[in-house]
């Protein structure tokens, strides 16, 4: 199964999204929710619209779709999710420098984007695990 890699940035006024790896799929919208509706709306339009050698190869088969965030996109699409408190327990970033973050006063380097990701991922596997 191929990977589609969508690309979420978010503007001043709104979210938009690219294809890293498929030419002519393009997205914007107010919420991420409408970034990914569009990206669906704009593989679907490709897909009708366009003639086999025009589609991207990617689109020919079995994929599936990936969403890669920028560090302040992410901190403000779940910052309903994940307060600024709850991110420097599991993250051990402090909390100013989140919101510095969230708000693009400041950008992380490489290993502080790491230590989001990998206690992100490192709580969802703890979630997955559990059962209730």
């Amino acid at each position: 199964m191929e990977t589609i890699k969508i690309i979420i940035g978010k503007t001043k006024d709104l979210y938009s999204a690219y294809a890293e790896n498929a030419r002519g799929i393009y997205a914007g919208g107010d919420t991420v929710e409408e970034v990914k509706q569009s990206v669906s709306n704009a593989i679907r339009l490709l897909k009708e619209h366009n003639t086999g050698e025009n589609i991207p190869g990617i689109l020919k088969g079995d994929y599936q779709i990936i969403y890669h965030f920028d560090t302040q996109s992410f901190l403000n699409y779940y910052n309903k999710v994940f307060t600024n408190v709850a991110l420097e327990r599991i993250t051990g970033i402090n909390q100013k420098l989140l919101h510095h973050y969230a708000t693009g006063l400041k950008k992380p380097r490489e290993p502080q984007r790491k230590k989001i990701e990998n206690a992100l991922h490192k709580l969802g596997s703890e979630l997955l695990s559990l059962e209730l």
